[in-house]
């Protein structure tokens, strides 16, 4: 008699500590903060305001497939420098995209050009859209609003997603792996460099350790369900100081 009590206690508790479980995949805060202690932990992480990496891989165009290597430097949101070597019909081709707050350009080989509104904001949110699973921190601040997302897998594995809408309105959704709290997905519209809009998917994996902060060292993209890009992270570094020329208009 006296092992039916503790049998009922037993339940209750593995019954309590699963819906515990359940309620935190449907508290984004929630699942906000297991995945900020995954990455490195807030303290960490609100301390990576500026960094850089460098990549490698393929970039696919038109079914057909090239090499890419890469590097970007980030300083909060409204910073940045990304570039690129690649090869297009036999020519080795280098691009350059800044953001400076308000001004931005590109240049592709020789010829250069200031951003317009449209490519302004479209570079904009391609920073956030590279920047944010990667501290993830910013999604407490700055006008970012959270909303669970569902349940998927991942690969072969569980996941959990946040559908977040930015300042600009554009949502994204972003995807943890439900054991580790690590983001593993992002899908979110894009615009490529002709205008035209993308639905794009990227997947993170080989998470490594770079002084305390784990960082995806694979990215793989879609667009609209298309191979787009492939890469592997070879360098990730957070900054104590950046350079403002890294941030000025590309010669």
């Amino acid at each position: 008699m006296k092992r039916f009590p503790i049998m009922l206690l037993a339940t209750v508790l593995v019954s309590g500590l699963g819906n515990l479980a359940r309620a935190d995949d449907k508290d984004p805060k929630a699942i906000l903060d297991k995945a900020i202690k995954a990455l490195g932990g807030e303290e960490k992480l609100q301390k990576a305001g500026a960094m850089t990496w460098k990549g490698k891989g393929t970039i696919t165009f038109n079914d057909n497939e090239r090499p890419i290597k890469t590097q970007g430097t980030f300083q909060g949101l409204d910073h940045y420098r990304g570039e690129f070597e690649s090869e297009f019909d036999g020519n080795e081709v280098h691009g350059v995209t800044v953001l400076n707050g308000d001004k931005g350009w590109r240049k592709f080989g020789d010829n250069g050009m200031e951003l317009d509104a449209d490519a302004l904001a479209n570079t904009k949110r391609t920073v956030y859209l590279q920047v944010i699973p990667t501290t993830l921190v910013l999604l407490k601040g700055n006008g970012f609003k959270l909303e669970v997302g569902g349940e998927e897998k991942v690969g072969d594995k569980p996941a959990v997603a946040l559908k977040v809408t930015p300042p600009d309105g554009k949502e994204f959704t972003l995807s943890f792996d439900k054991d580790s709290g690590l983001p593993v997905k992002l899908v979110a519209k894009v615009v490529g460099f002709q205008g035209n809009e993308f639905t794009q998917e990227s997947t993170y994996s080989n998470y490594k350790d770079f002084n305390g902060i784990k960082k995806a060292t694979k990215i793989e993209s879609k667009r609209d369900g298309e191979k787009f890009r492939d890469e592997e992270l070879t360098e990730f570094k957070v900054l104590d100081t950046v350079d403002p020329k890294t941030f000025a208009e590309p010669e």
